[in-house]
């Protein structure tokens, strides 16, 4: 199987299973509708690959007896007591600013451009946003 092409949605609703069969291998898997184009893409390989391309750069300062963390150039920082809680304080905060996104800053020229960071942290766990902020545990 190649690439699946589908001109109108239509089309792709009547060959659904060939358009999903096709992105769950990896495949390129496209459905046109009017003049906008479409990508169909497993999920998986999307929250890998942006994970990969979108490095969270997260710092973290210990202060004052705990622990703060932040993306510089991004609206999001938390705290905790530990460094652990500090980070899980982030998680939450990763996943209000995608929610805001989504309601209101998407097309705010500030926050546009945060479209791949919105995608990754909407598709990864808990565990996977810790991991993606501090790095897999040794």
């Amino acid at each position: 199987m190649s690439a699946v092409h589908f001109d109108s949605y239509t089309e792709a609703r009547a060959h659904l299973k060939a358009l999903l069969d096709a992105a769950e291998r990896g495949r390129v898997a496209t459905v046109r509708r009017d003049s906008a184009r479409t990508a169909i893409v497993d999920v998986e390989r999307l929250r890998h690959y942006l994970a990969a391309v979108t490095p969270s750069g997260a710092q973290t300062v210990a202060e004052d007896g705990g622990w703060s963390v932040f993306i510089p150039g991004l609206p999001i920082a938390a705290d905790g007591r530990t460094f652990n809680e500090a980070v899980t304080e982030m998680v939450g905060a990763l996943r209000e600013y995608a929610e805001d996104w989504q309601d209101h800053l998407l097309d705010a020229p500030n926050h546009r451009e945060n479209w791949g960071l919105v995608q990754l942290i909407s598709l990864s766990d808990d565990d996977q946003l810790r991991e993606w902020l501090v790095g897999k545990p040794r």
